[in-house]
């Protein structure tokens, strides 16, 4: 029986077929699937300008798939609007409104299965958490990735223009190539075109199997994103017909295809944030260490921006996702057997790709030729992080770095100090009560981390924060440092001047100060009072997890 029976079903549900009726419902609709449509459409970020369209392509085909769809909105931010600011603080929050929202409509109303349409970062784990939480058929459509922008013979991105802000302040540039960069770095709709948190989140999707081959890299405003779109509200009218379930495809297998994946683009520091709330919410056992365990079998095989040459849209035509699964399955690097949403297995999947790359490309390599051996997101440990921290190793010239620490107490102060010259090379830049709790909201620190870079100083100093970064950050920079300062971590204990080695091939982030001291400092530190009581942000703080354990707030 359908879910939806509850609603629909029975004389005592006349009041309820009659509000029903006045959305289009007629006679025969009551006994076919309701699907939900959380749709993310905003004009607040070219991330999601253009999902509309996406939606209504999947309304129209559920409709002759034979199921009654239901669209109804859920939020979205903009992570590159909001960057720098205090509104970054709301960022991941949106994450668990969106979760929130998503969980609330589809329950409220019965609905038999859930069609989520998201495109700006937070918008693919807020719909993984509600799909893990609900559990009925589900499947997801990226809104799709922007097309690069152009100055010259260069591609841009959004992260083009943060960088072209610490280029500015060097004297690099002027103002007028500053002004030519920022009108040309985004030139329609789409998400952040390197493999950076939005196009991350959307290959670990596919790799699950909750989305549909190849749909992960398209570009948004070509024809194939919203052909996608309808063939996957087919999908999922099949799939409510078999009753495959989102913990069905959610195993722990699946993470660690997704995981592998991630590593093999090299992907953003955030999925580890992100998978491990949602395996938390799936039940799927996962811990901050099985990171690490993959990243020392995955190599780093596709050359993409922040810290390689290409883009999204330069991978999808290489072979996207697939052609990359297919390099890690044939290696004996990915789990086959994990069912999709289609029904198949991943092997049965891959089987439909090539086993090489296409020739004359550059953006995907084989794995006897990496960019790097070992994978890029490193998990550091030490004094300084004993529940762990990640490191993005990408690029990074110099893996090894002891120095002082310069420690600012925010985003703006550190950034302030960067545009002022005040960082020295060898320096370790140390962004502190950022985290969940203190933040609230765990900022991400690509204004500071852009600004280190555009100065020239990316492989000669060392940032760590309780904070998180965009995926748009590259450099010797280790985020997600837990404890965090504000319940107690050790980050919080740091004085300026203090030595702090970071050791990305020892897997160390150490604070070379002796215990007994460290003992000391940590009888006198006070709790500082929370930065908000009220609203979203006072009610996230007080609910909120270590980034440990994904910071969810519906810990149970």
């Amino acid at each position: 029986m359908l879910r939806s029976a509850a609603i629909t079903q029975g004389i005592q549900r006349s009041p309820n077929r009659a509000m029903l009726r006045a959305v289009g419902f007629g006679d025969d609709d009551f006994n076919k699937p309701i699907i939900g449509i959380a749709n993310s459409y905003s004009t607040i970020t070219p991330c999601n300008m253009g999902l509309n369209d996406l939606a209504r392509r999947a309304e129209q085909a559920a409709l002759l798939a034979g199921a009654m769809p239901q669209m109804f909105g859920t939020i979205t931010v903009s992570d590159g609007i909001s960057m720098g600011t205090e509104g970054m603080k709301y960022s991941l929050v949106s994450r668990e409104v969106i979760a929130d929202s998503i969980e609330t409509a589809c329950n409220a109303q019965s609905m038999d299965g859930l069609l989520a349409v998201g495109g700006c970062d937070k918008n693919m784990p807020g719909a993984m958490l509600a799909m893990a939480r609900m559990n009925i058929p589900s499947v997801f459509v990226y809104g799709g990735t922007i097309k690069p922008g152009k100055l010259g013979a260069c591609d841009l991105t959004v992260v083009s223009a943060f960088e072209a802000v610490g280029q500015y302040s060097g004297g690099r540039i002027d103002e007028a190539q500053l002004t030519a960069i920022e009108k040309n770095a985004c030139p329609g709709a789409g998400s952040c075109g390197g493999m950076f948190t939005a196009n991350t989140m959307s290959a670990a999707f596919e790799a699950m199997g909750l989305s549909l081959p190849y749909s992960s890299t398209m570009a948004a405003e070509d024809p194939e994103k919203a052909d996608s779109a309808a063939r996957s509200a087919e999908v999922l009218v099949e799939a409510i017909a078999k009753g495959i379930r989102p913990r069905d495809l959610m195993t722990r297998e699946a993470f660690e295809n997704a995981i592998s994946v991630i590593m093999a683009v090299g992907g953003s520091t955030n999925s580890v944030l992100h998978l491990l709330a949602v395996a938390r919410t799936a039940g799927v056992p996962l811990n901050i260490d099985d990171f690490e365990a993959i990243r020392q079998r995955v190599p780093v095989i596709c050359d993409l921006k922040p810290s390689g040459r290409y883009v999204t849209v330069d991978l999808h035509r290489a072979g996207g996702i697939p052609q990359v699964m297919r390099l890690l399955l044939d290696a004996g690097l990915l789990h086959g057997d994990c069912r999709t949403v289609e029904g198949r297995s991943l092997r049965e999947v891959l089987a439909e790709v090539p086993s090489e790359p296409p020739a004359g490309q550059d953006v995907i390599r084989q794995l006897s030729n990496p960019l790097y051996t070992k994978g890029h997101l490193a998990i550091l440990k030490g004094n300084l992080a004993s529940e762990g921290s990640v490191a993005k190793i990408s690029g990074v010239k110099t893996p090894v770095l002891t120095g002082p620490a310069r420690v600012f107490e925010s985003e703006e102060e550190a950034l302030a100090a960067i545009l002022a010259k005040q960082i020295r090379e060898g320096d370790v830049v140390v962004i502190r009560y950022e985290g969940p709790v203190g933040g609230p909201g765990m900022r991400e620190m690509l204004a500071p981390t852009a600004a280190i870079i555009g100065e020239g100083l990316g492989d000669k100093v060392a940032l760590i924060t309780d904070g998180r970064f965009s995926g748009g950050t590259y450099g010797m920079v280790v985020g997600h440092v837990a404890p965090e300062a504000a319940v107690g971590g050790t980050i919080g204990l740091v004085q300026e001047g203090d030595s702090i080695t970071v050791d990305a091939q020892q897997l160390v982030i150490q604070l070379n100060v002796d215990d007994a001291e460290l003992e000391r400092r940590r009888a006198l530190w006070v709790r500082p009072e929370p930065r908000y009581r009220t609203g979203v942000l006072g009610k996230y703080a007080r609910l909120v997890s270590s980034s440990s354990l994904g910071a969810v707030t519906d810990q149970g």
